[in-house]
C-alpha cells in the first residue's frame, strides 16, 4: 500500500462529515425529502435516515462507495451477500466489526422478508433492489414496510445498469446527504461508459458474436444472458448477443445444439467465488490463478469445447454479481476489451478498480473479478 493511498483513505475517514453532509442551510431545508425511485414511485422521507434496512445485502456495496462507515447506517439486512460472497462479507466485518451484530431480516429474495423481524427494528428507511420489488411478493414487502412507517426506495443496478447506476447512486447520495461523493462516483462511471459508447457507435458491421453464459455447468448446461442486465455490456461494446432475438430480455437456458449452431466469436462465462454454483470460481477473494484455471476447466465441457471462441482462445470470465452492484462499470470495460480489442485494447479495468479503491471504497475490493484465456 502506498503512502498516497493511506493518506487518501485517512482523509476520507476524517472528512466524513464534510463528504456526507452539505452546508448546514441545505441540511436544514432538505427534510422532509421527496424523491422518485427506480420504479417511478414517489417517496417522502421525513428525516435523514440513520437506521436502514437493506432488502439485499449487495446494496452495502453501493452505500460503501459514498459513505465512509456504511455499517453504522444499518438497522437490518439480508443474508445473500454473506452467503454468495463470504470473502467480501469478512472484509466488511474486519473493517466494521459491528456488521456481525446487524440483525438479519431477509434472505435477499423477493419473498424472503421476515415481517416480524422488520417490525422490531424501528427503521427509518428500507432500500430494495428493483429485481426484488418487481412482482407480487416484492409489492407485498413494500406495502408492509410502508404500513409500519418505513419509507422504501427501490434502486436498480441490475436491469438497466448503464442508465440507472449513476442515477441511483445520486439518489442514495441525496438521501444520505452524501451528495458530493455520490456525484463524483456517478461522473467516474459516466465518463468510462461514454467513452465506450462513443467509440463503438456505428461499428456494428461484422460485429463479433458473443455468448455470455451465466454459471455454465457441464451437467446443467448454459444460460445465455439476454439483452438486459449484463447483456447490455455486449451491445455497449459493439458486439452481437446470440441471445438477443430468440430469448426473453433476461435470457434463458440454451441447448448445446443452439450454441454450437450460433458459433460465437467470443465466449464470456460468469461465476462466483469458490465455484459455489459451478466449477468456475471468480470474484472477491479469489486468486487470479484459480480464476484462470477454473475457467480453463469450464470450457472443457462437451457443449463448449467445440465452439470457435474456445478453439481460438477467445474465452473470458467475470464475477456474476457485477449484475447487482455499481461496480458494473468495471465489467463494462472488461467486456469492451474482449469484444472489440481493436477499439478498446487500451482500456484498463484494473486501473479503474484501483481508483475506486483509493477514491471511493470504504472497504477495498480485492480478488479476481475478471479473467481471460486470450493472449
Amino acid at each position: 500500500m502506498t503512502l498516497s493511498t493511506i493518506t487518501r483513505r485517512g482523509f476520507l475517514a476524517a472528512a466524513s462529515t464534510t463528504l456526507c453532509a452539505p452546508a448546514l442551510l441545505k441540511a436544514e431545508t432538505r427534510w422532509p425529502l421527496t424523491v422518485t425511485d427506480a420504479v417511478g414511485r414517489t417517496v417522502t422521507i421525513s428525516r435523514k435516515p440513520k437506521s436502514i434496512i437493506l432488502g439485499t445485502g449487495f446494496n452495502l456495496f453501493a452505500l460503501s462507495l459514498i459513505h465512509p462507515d456504511p455499517v453504522s447506517l444499518l438497522a437490518g439486512w439480508a443474508t445473500d451477500m454473506k452467503t454468495d460472497n463470504p470473502f467480501i462479507y469478512d472484509a466488511f466485518r474486519s473493517k466494521f466489526p459491528a456488521l456481525d451484530k446487524v440483525p438479519l431480516v431477509s434472505n435477499g429474495q423477493a419473498d424472503g422478508m421476515n415481517f416480524e423481524a422488520a417490525l422490531s427494528l424501528e427503521a427509518d428507511l428500507a432500500i430494495m433492489g428493483r429485481w426484488q420489488a418487481d412482482g407480487e411478493q416484492g409489492e407485498r414487502a413494500i406495502d408492509y414496510l410502508q404500513s409500519i412507517g418505513v419509507p422504501v426506495i427501490v434502486v436498480d443496478f441490475n436491469l438497466d445498469p448503464l442508465k440507472n447506476t449513476p442515477r441511483d447512486i445520486r439518489l442514495l447520495g441525496r438521501v444520505l446527504e452524501c451528495d458530493r461523493q455520490a456525484e463524483d462516483y456517478a461522473q467516474f462511471f459516466e465518463k468510462r461508459v461514454q467513452r465506450i459508447k462513443a467509440e463503438s457507435a456505428g461499428r456494428g458491421e461484422d460485429a463479433p458474436l458473443v455468448l455470455m453464459d451465466a454459471f455454465p455447468s457441464a451437467t446443467r448446461g448454459s444460460w445465455a444472458i439476454g439483452r438486459t442486465g449484463l447483456g447490455e455490456l455486449i451491445t455497449l461494446a459493439g458486439g452481437r448477443n446470440i441471445a438477443d432475438k430468440n430469448l426473453p430480455p433476461q435470457g434463458g437456458p440454451v441447448t448445446a445444439e443452439y450454441i454450437i449452431a450460433a458459433e460465437p466469436d467470443v465466449y464470456i462465462a460468469t461465476g462466483s467465488p469458490g465455484g459455489v454454483y459451478t466449477v468456475f470460481s471468480i470474484g472477491p477473494g479469489v486468486d487470479p490463478a484459480e480464476a484462470r484455471r477454473s475457467l480453463q476447466e469450464t470450457v472443457k465441457a462437451p457443449a463448449l469445447a467445440p465452439l470457435k471462441a474456445v478453439r481460438d482462445g477467445n474465452v473470458h470470465g467475470m464475477w456474476n454479481f457485477f449484475n447487482a452492484v455499481p461496480l458494473n462499470v468495471l465489467a463494462a470495460e472488461a467486456v469492451a476489451s474482449w469484444v472489440r480489442p481493436d477499439l478498446f485494447g487500451d482500456l484498463d479495468p484494473a486501473g479503474s478498480l484501483a481508483e475506486i479503491n483509493e477514491r471511493f471504497a470504504a472497504v477495498p475490493f480485492e480478488g479476481a473479478y475478471w479473467t481471460s484465456l486470450a493472449g
